[in-house]
This record gives C-alpha cells, sequence and structure tokens, in this order.
C-alpha cells in the first residue's frame, strides 16, 4: 500500500459516498473533496465536509497510519491547524492539532471497492522480468488519452531542458550566442563526448570564437588546441603542424585557458561521430552562418532548419577522420538523420527558452515541427512498441523517454494518465 493510491482515491471520488462514519463515531458526508496540494503543506486543500451536521470548510490530510501525523510533526507545523479531516488506510493512533484539539479521521479501507485494490495489486504486482507496470494492459488504453498525455509529456520533457538552457544563459551573463554555442558544442558531441564539448563550451567565449567567423582554419584551430586534439604524439602532417602553430598564437593573444576542457574520445565511435569531424563541421557552420542564433530563433519550418545545418566538415577531412591518416575520399557532411538530432536537442529548446524569455508562446509552432520528425529508435521506444503502444514521431518517441524515466521506472503510476485510467 502506498500513500499515493490514498491521494488517488480521494481525487478521483473512488469511495463509497453514504454512510461513512469517522472512527470516532460520528456521521460523515462529503460536500467538496477539495483540491490536491502537490506542493508542501496539506494534501488537499478547501475541502468541505460535514461532520454530525455540523458543515467544515478546510483542508484534509491523508497517511497510511494516523501515527504518521506524528512521524512527520504536524502536530508543531501550523500549517496543519486548519486540517479539518484525517484520512487514512490504518487508524492506530488518536490525533491533536497544535492547540491539542482532536482531528476527525475517516478509515479509508473500510469503504473503498475491492475491484479497485485488485487492480492497483495488479499493477504493482513485483516481477523483476517486466519493462513497466502496466505492460499487459498499456495497449488497450484509449488512444485519444494516450495521445494527450504524450502532448502533455514533451512539453514536461522541454520544461526540464529549459532549467538547463536557463542555467547556461544565467553563467553567460544572458548572452544567448554563447547559450546556442554551447548548446551545439554539447549535442555534436553526442553522448560519449557530450560532456567533452560542454566543458569547452563553458571554457572558450564565444565572442572570441566569433572574431575568428571569416576564417574557417583560425575556428578550427581554436576548436581543436582547446580540446587538446593538437596535442601528444607529433603528426607529419602540414594541415596539423599549421593548426597547432595558430593556436599556440591564439592561445597566447586572447589569454586562453584550456585546462577545464576534458579531451574527447574516439572509442566506441564510428568514424563519422569522431570529434575531429564534428568539431570541424561545427566551425563550418558558424563559418557558413554569420547570423546563426537569429536564423535559428526565427526558423519556423523543419524544411527551414535543415536548410541552415546543411554544411559539412573542411576539405581535409574529404579524405580523413583523423590527422595523418587518409581515408577514402568521402564529403563530410551533416546528415539529415543527425540535424533532426540537433533540431530536438538543442534547437527546439532554444527556442522555447528564447520565446519564454520575451514572453511569447511557441508551443505550437513546436508541435508543428517536431511532429514532422521521424520518430527515435532506442530500447526505450522500441519495448513500447513490443508492448502495443505505437508511436508516429519525434514528439512522441521523446515524450516516452520522459515517461519511462520519470514514471514507470519510478512507479509513479498513480501520477500517470495511463496509470489512473488502467485503476479508474
Amino acid at each position: 500500500m502506498r500513500e499515493d493510491l490514498l491521494h488517488f482515491i480521494w481525487k478521483y471520488k473512488k469511495i463509497q459516498l453514504t454512510d461513512l462514519v469517522t472512527t470516532q463515531g460520528e456521521s460523515l458526508s462529503l460536500l467538496d473533496f477539495g483540491t490536491h496540494n502537490l506542493l508542501a503543506g496539506p494534501d488537499f486543500f478547501n475541502a468541505k465536509i460535514n461532520i454530525d451536521n455540523q458543515v467544515w470548510a478546510g483542508n484534509v490530510e491523508m497517511h497510511l497510519k494516523s501515527s504518521d501525523w506524528y512521524a512527520h510533526h504536524h502536530e508543531e507545523d501550523e500549517n496543519y491547524n486548519n486540517v479539518i479531516l484525517h484520512v487514512v488506510w490504518e487508524d492506530d493512533a488518536e490525533v491533536f492539532r497544535k492547540d491539542n484539539s482532536s482531528i476527525p479521521t475517516l478509515e479509508l479501507r473500510k469503504y473503498i471497492p475491492l475491484q479497485l485494490l485488485q487492480s492497483y495489486q495488479k499493477l504493482f504486482d513485483k516481477n523483476e522480468t517486466r519493462f513497466i507496470n502496466c505492460e499487459k494492459d498499456i495497449k488497450d488504453v484509449d488512444d485519444f488519452l494516450v495521445k494527450n498525455w504524450l502532448e502533455r509529456l514533451y512539453f514536461e520533457r522541454l520544461e526540464t531542458k529549459a532549467e538547463f538552457v536557463f542555467t547556461l544563459l544565467e553563467k553567460s551573463n544572458n548572452d544567448w550566442e554563447q547559450v546556442l554555442f554551447t548548446l551545439l558544442l554539447k549535442t555534436f558531441g553526442l553522448k560519449i563526448n557530450g560532456a567533452s564539448f560542454l566543458s569547452l563550451g563553458s571554457a572558450l567565449e564565444f565572442s572570441v570564437f566569433r572574431k575568428q567567423q571569416e576564417n574557417l582554419f583560425q575556428m578550427e584551430s581554436l576548436l581543436f588546441g582547446m580540446t587538446h586534439l593538437l596535442e601528444g604524439e607529433e603528426v607529419l602532417d602540414e594541415y596539423y603542424i599549421q593548426l597547432k602553430k595558430e593556436y599556440a598564437y591564439q592561445k597566447k593573444k586572447y589569454n586562453l585557458k584550456d585546462e577545464s576542457v576534458l579531451k574527447p574520445q574516439f572509442f566506441k565511435l564510428r568514424p563519422p561521430n569522431f570529434p575531429t569531424i564534428r568539431l570541424s563541421q561545427l566551425a563550418n557552420l558558424y563559418a557558413t552562418h554569420s547570423s546563426l542564433f537569429q536564423k535559428v530563433v526565427t526558423a519556423t519550418s523543419l524544411e527551414e532548419m535543415h536548410t541552415l545545418f546543411e554544411v559539412s566538415a573542411s576539405g581535409y577531412w574529404n579524405n580523413h577522420y583523423t590527422f595523418g591518416k587518409e581515408s577514402k575520399k568521402n564529403l563530410k557532411k551533416l546528415t539529415p538523420k543527425f540535424i533532426d538530432l540537433l533540431i530536438v536537442n538543442a534547437i527546439l529548446p532554444l527556442q522555447f527558452c528564447y520565446a519564454k524569455y520575451q514572453g511569447r508562446d511557441v508551443n505550437e509552432s513546436i508541435i508543428n515541427i517536431i511532429s514532422k520528425i521521424k520518430k527515435e529508435e532506442n530500447t526505450v521506444v522500441r519495448n513500447f512498441n513490443t508492448h502495443g503502444l505505437i508511436i508516429a514521431n519525434a514528439q512522441e518517441s521523446q515524450a516516452l523517454l520522459q515517461l519511462y524515466n520519470e514514471y514507470c521506472t519510478q512507479n509513479k503510476c498513480l501520477q500517470c494518465a495511463v496509470g489512473t485510467s488502467l485503476l479508474r
């Protein structure tokens, strides 16, 4: 038994509404169940209850056991002075307010339908091999309910990403150009080099990088040099040697500090994702667009965004993946799939935050863009698909990640629209 079940029962009125009696033997009639409070304080605000023909207005507090009132020290907290009813699963102690007045108690287990308890038990039945608690039933949940819940979850995930964006904004003294630069770096680094590229974004001021914007070679030297890719074993390659000289000059000129930058990894990466290729592509992106931030935040279509990111690594990388080692000639262009990843993880969160910063609403525009992007392929999405939840696009695959990470794995089924619909 969990306390959130008591909240669910009360919120959705899953309790008999007649012949209720408090543990003190008083008749009880529920006129208004109140409003669920998800913050500190009593669980339900502004309830209205008739107790022995006396109408009371106030708050409702819930616990598994009455004695939890004292375990949580509510008797010392003035916020609980206006609790008019204590709703518990098991009444094991009489409860008093701070002024020593007794609080009426309703023992909920006497008034709950057996079918609800059986459904609850089924949902939370322990099975170590299960993917999620509702895996056998999720396919039967109303499709309209699921679609609406997934849209809400997407924006919930977007709000989580927004926290990171606003943290970057604060650190950069409200420099949105720096925020975009850092977001792009982190996303270009993918999972393996995301932390490394993020540390680069923290160490390299965009104002310095922007001064080299008309010279791709100088931008590359900054990115390669700051990430320690021009250190170690000497490479007998003219391009490498010139990059190293250029970085030494810029490091001294701008007093650059690269000690905090983590060196990126090549291990377990496919060659197109090597840090050398990704950093060169990013440099070329900025060399191509002198006002990238403005173009990014004003783009209103998926096609426009894809056009913005149609860039390649510089010419040297056409037949290299690492310094000094030639490979088969191949244009290292950003693929449509990688551009989609940039849009989902960097551009749309930035647009969302920038609009929020300006007091605008771009939710409809964001949905219009992300709903046209193909769904992501990962273990979570595949598992949901296996259990009958078929999704159509990246908005829904992002929502599934939020659902799985923030609800399913934390057993928050009673805060999930799918879980509550199965109990209801």
